[in-house]
């Protein structure tokens, strides 16, 4: 369940509580593709989700402002658990982080990392990054999809 987002003093936008907060596809889409935006967005997280899944990705780790109170986000972040993953089903464009990961956002509208990579700016694995408000550098909140049930994806999955 995606908690209430809360303010947190010297960011812009509201954003989630601390923690990984488990949460379904539908959950996200009923918390955050609240318009024709946001869902578009959405619907490229969908698409990219259910590629990693069939690589035998168990989850990913959804952050970014999409996962905040700004009502148009430029993109959403992701990272992605790479335990399990077969790298030879996993589409290529996931490793591709060149100019500015160009690739992933033409064909998802949104960036993955594996989540276990070192953000060099910060010197932390991507999960742990992901958790620190970009703003004041305090700790906010992720959303944490299991993908191999997820109910959306097991009928929106295509070999």
């Amino acid at each position: 369940m995606i908690p209430a987002l809360v303010p947190l003093p010297g960011s812009p936008w509201t954003v989630l509580p601390p923690g990984a907060h488990a949460a379904t596809l539908e959950n996200v889409a009923a918390t955050f593709a609240t318009n024709l935006w946001r869902r578009e967005l959405f619907g490229g997280l969908v698409l990219a989700s259910g590629k990693l899944r069939l690589a035998g990705c168990p989850a990913i780790y959804l952050d970014g402002s999409y996962v905040t109170g700004k009502p148009r986000p430029g993109d959403f972040d992701a990272c992605w658990d790479p335990s399990g993953v077969d790298p030879s089903k996993l589409d290529p464009v996931f490793l591709e982080f060149g100019n500015g990961r160009a690739a992933q956002k033409a064909a998802f509208k949104g960036e993955f990392f594996p989540s276990s990579m070192v953000c060099s700016d910060v010197g932390r694995a991507f999960v742990d990054f992901f958790q620190l408000d970009r703003f004041t550098g305090k700790q906010k909140g992720i959303v944490l999809i299991s993908l191999s049930a997820d109910p959306l994806l097991l009928g929106k999955v295509q070999p």
